[in-house]
C-alpha cells in the first residue's frame, strides 16, 4: 500500500503518493548533484542529498551545507516550475559555501548570487513569493553589534559566540572578531514574565 501524503493547500487537501515522492526525490537529487559537479563542487556534489519535508511550511527550500542536504516543500510540485528553480537555488547556498571554504559569508551576500548565475538562476530573488501560509513569530531576543549599533532579533537566545557580520568583514576581513561580538540587549519574554508579575502585585 502507498503510504500518502496529505497536504492542505489554498482550503483544498492535496494527496502525493509517497512512493512518487521519492522517486522525484532521488531524480532531483541527481541533477542537483550534476550541476554541483559542473561548477568545479564534485566533491561535495558526491554527499549531497536531496529530500522533500513536509514539515516546511513558509519556506519553499533549505540548504544544509555541513550535512550536504537540501529540503524541498512538497507544495512546490503544484507550481510549475518551481521545483527546479527552488532546487537551484538551494544549491546555490552549497556551491556559494564550498567555494568560500571555511570563510563566513552572507546568506544571500555576493558570493550566492553568483553561484545563482552560474547555476542558471542569475535574476533570483532571496524569498519566493507563492502563496504559502505565513506563519508570523515574535523575536524575543534583542541583540546588537557593540561598534556599529546594529539590531539583531532573534526568535532563541545565542547559544554560542555570534560575531556582527558587515564589522567582522570591514575590520577583520571576514574572519571572527571578539570586538564586534554580539550582545543582548532584551528579552522580551523576560519583560514579559516581569510586567505580568508587576501587574499582580501592583
Amino acid at each position: 500500500m502507498l503510504r500518502q501524503l496529505e497536504l492542505a493547500l489554498v482550503g483544498q487537501v492535496l494527496r502525493l503518493p509517497g512512493a512518487s515522492t521519492a522517486s522525484d526525490a532521488l531524480a532531483l537529487q541527481a541533477r542537483a548533484r550534476a550541476l554541483l559537479s559542473a561548477n568545479g563542487a564534485a566533491r561535495i556534489a558526491y554527499e549531497l542529498r536531496v529530500k522533500w519535508n513536509p514539515r516546511l511550511k513558509t519556506c519553499a527550500g533549505r540548504a544544509d551545507y555541513r550535512a550536504k542536504l537540501v529540503t524541498l516543500n512538497p507544495r512546490l510540485v503544484h507550481y510549475p516550475g518551481e521545483v527546479d528553480r527552488t532546487l537551484r537555488h538551494e544549491a546555490a547556498h552549497l556551491l556559494a559555501q564550498f567555494r568560500a571554504g571555511r570563510r563566513r559569508i552572507s546568506p544571500h551576500g555576493p558570493e550566492w548570487r553568483r553561484a545563482c548565475r552560474d547555476l542558471g538562476i542569475g535574476d533570483e530573488k532571496r524569498c519566493h513569493n507563492l502563496p504559502f501560509a505565513i506563519a508570523e513569530r515574535r523575536r524575543r531576543f534583542l541583540y546588537r553589534c557593540p561598534h556599529c549599533w546594529r539590531d539583531f532579533p532573534r526568535l532563541r537566545r545565542v547559544r554560542h559566540a555570534v560575531a556582527c557580520l558587515a564589522c567582522c568583514r570591514a575590520y577583520s576581513r571576514g574572519n571572527f572578531d571578539p570586538r564586534f561580538r554580539l550582545r543582548l540587549v532584551e528579552n522580551r519574554k523576560a519583560v514579559s514574565i516581569a510586567t505580568q508579575v508587576s501587574n499582580l502585585t501592583g
